[in-house]
């Protein structure tokens, strides 16, 4: 029964939680994505006050490492790794594509398309223009396409679509709505939160699948490009 810190700041809404159990002892979310720097550490600071948990009472800290947002992923990741390394705890490292997956299939019951038998699932997270970050996954959380940057086109997945029902969720899907008209293609509109981490996070920590803090890095997907490092 591990009580762990929860912390996502890879997207557009940041969050911080703790749970013991499969239970959410205590959340708490911010909508300011320019904001997620100064958000987290006093977030942190709020729920171990309502909680009443020591720091050093947590099992372990699990973060969304990515793909996201450069800067809140390097926010995230910080924060993690500082708690670790400070006290000495476990690492957890969680995909944000596989957490957007986690959370569409936990919540679909609650909608007219649930997702189910031999469905897959494709989050898809604005890169800006015409370029998403996306992966694929069944219902049991397996990789049919790795994580990677794709620039959205109206065939992008119609090989998956062509052989069964496929459903899109996540910031870029506003993108692919314009551009897919098939049958077997499902848009869901709803998102995801840092509760969607608990499931993933416990998972990882049963099987001791935990990050070597000396040299876990965000997963960036591409490579970061940095324009104050041109030469004009």
């Amino acid at each position: 029964m591990p009580t762990i810190l929860h912390i996502d700041t890879a997207t557009e809404q940041a969050g911080v939680c703790i749970s013991r159990d499969q239970t959410v002892l205590h959340l708490l979310e911010s909508p300011d994505q320019k904001n997620h720097a100064a958000f987290v550490q006093p977030a942190i600071q709020q729920l171990l006050q309502e909680t009443g948990i020591a720091l050093s009472g947590i099992d372990a800290v699990a973060v969304v490492a990515g793909p996201g947002s450069y800067t809140g992923l390097r926010v995230g990741l910080a924060s993690a790794k500082g708690i670790c390394y400070a006290l000495q705890k476990p690492l957890i490292l969680l995909n944000t594509l596989k957490v957007m997956a986690q959370a569409l299939i936990s919540n679909s019951s609650y909608t007219q398309e649930p997702v189910v038998g031999s469905d897959l699932v494709c989050p898809l997270i604005d890169a800006r223009r015409m370029e998403v970050f996306t992966a694929v996954y069944d219902t049991s959380l397996r990789e049919t396409w790795p994580p990677q940057a794709l620039i959205l086109e109206a065939g992008s997945f119609s090989s998956l679509l062509d052989k069964g029902r496929v459903h899109f969720c996540g910031s870029g899907l506003q993108k692919l709505e314009g551009l897919i008209h098939h049958a077997h293609a499902v848009f869901h509109h709803s998102g995801h939160s840092v509760r969607d981490m608990i499931t993933l996070a416990e998972e990882a920590f049963e099987t001791q699948s935990f990050a070597d803090l000396a040299y876990s890095e965000p997963l960036y997907v591409k490579e970061f490009f940095d324009s104050s490092k041109v030469v004009r």
